[in-house]
């Protein structure tokens, strides 16, 4: 009854969500509740029980120039319903007892499909006018890990991350040869078309009308310089972490540059006691081994997460001159959400149901707090 209670009330916090996310959300719970009368079922997040293991997710779609002042109240609303579509149904995974990597696939999948983001449907374009995608995932039970390069025609590039780590004893896999083993291996391929978007041309052509040979971090809609990488971090019943991150990289980067987003250390890592999640300048993040390095600094000195990634983002890198930021929790589902840019769109669910979502630098008492004071 404990768990029922809980459950009802989560839902009753969410009233915000649209009409057909919190159906679907009724019917899990309701299954749950049903399955849980008749036979044993492992401890979820029940903060009124001694017993339970938390849960918790993170998620991101980007850090850098962005402000309120040059974002259209539209767009901001655009965005928050974006980021709530992929937390709740992240969240959904893991209150019906799914694992942690599940979570981060199906949130990372929501926010490929959406045009806002650089990832999937929202790529940027190349030098070359084509979409150059990358994503990874790691598991901390086991440092299983996949990663992708370089895709032009996978859909939703975080799901061939998967099968790489799963069905592959590769780690990572990049361009034409990635494609053939997705095609083997039954994962969504698209015309490139598909990748096509207006805003995402048009800032093509103005990076290449500024400097045909500089690769740029994408614009938004705003003009604000952003890095629009996609990441999620989850904390399952089992207590396992998962951590993914995909990307569309930079507008008009060439030959075949890659960021940090597939490299395990860099973009993503995870292991029994964190997982992290990068957006930013990748190259920086790739030199300083940016998600390895918190989660060592937690190992190694004991630090907390936040604490670690602190150091790492508002030391270490801004020392190198990178910008960016990470998100990440601990085996206690504890959150972190670190940067040092203006903005980066962010949300989690902790372990307590508490719904947090942020865009900007200075915090919004209306982004954030419990889940029934959330005015999105």
């Amino acid at each position: 009854m404990l768990k029922q209670k809980f459950y009802t009330e989560l839902l009753m916090k969410l009233t915000k969500i649209p009409l057909l996310l919190i159906l679907t959300f009724s019917l899990g719970l309701f299954s749950l509740m049903l399955t849980a009368e008749s036979q044993p079922q492992p401890p979820l997040a029940d903060p009124n029980s001694d017993q339970a293991m938390p849960i918790a997710i993170v998620i991101h779609g980007g850090a850098g120039t962005i402000t309120k002042e040059n974002m259209t109240p539209e767009l901001e609303q655009q965005y928050k319903a974006a980021l709530k579509q992929a937390l709740v149904a992240g969240y959904h995974v893991l209150i019906n007892q799914g694992s942690s990597q599940e979570a981060v696939k199906t949130a990372i999948v929501m926010l490929e499909d959406s045009p806002l983001f650089n990832a999937g449907k929202g790529a940027v374009f190349t030098h070359d006018e084509k979409n150059s995608l990358d994503a990874s995932i790691m598991v901390g039970s086991d440092l299983s890990a996949g990663a992708v390069a370089g895709v032009e025609n996978i859909k939703n590039p975080i799901l061939l991350a998967d099968k790489i780590r799963t069905d592959s004893v590769h780690v990572m896999m990049s361009g034409k040869g990635a494609e053939e083993f997705a095609a083997s291996h039954k994962i969504e391929q698209v015309d490139p078309k598909y990748f096509y978007t207006e805003r995402r041309w048009k800032s093509l052509q103005q990076a290449k009308a500024k400097d045909a040979s500089q690769a740029l971090v994408p614009t938004d809609e705003a003009n604000n310089f952003k890095f629009g990488t996609v990441g999620a971090v989850a904390l399952d019943a089992n207590g396992i972490i998962s951590a993914g991150t995909s990307t569309g990289g930079m507008t008009n980067k060439r030959y075949g540059r890659i960021g940090d987003s597939p490299i395990i250390g860099a973009g993503t890592y995870a292991n029994q006691e964190c997982g992290v999640s990068a957006t930013g300048h990748g190259e920086y993040f790739i030199r300083a081994a940016v998600t390895h390095d918190i989660c060592a600094l937690m190992q190694y000195q004991g630090l907390t997460i936040n604490k670690a990634a602190d150091r790492v983002i508002q030391q270490k890198l801004k020392a190198m001159g990178g910008d960016g930021g990470v998100v990440g929790l601990d085996k206690a589902g504890n959150i972190m959400m670190s940067f040092n840019t203006a903005g980066m769109y962010r949300a989690s669910i902790d372990t307590q149901g508490q719904v947090t979502i942020k865009i900007y630098q200075q915090q919004n008492p209306a982004d954030s707090g419990s889940a029934e004071n959330q005015q999105e």
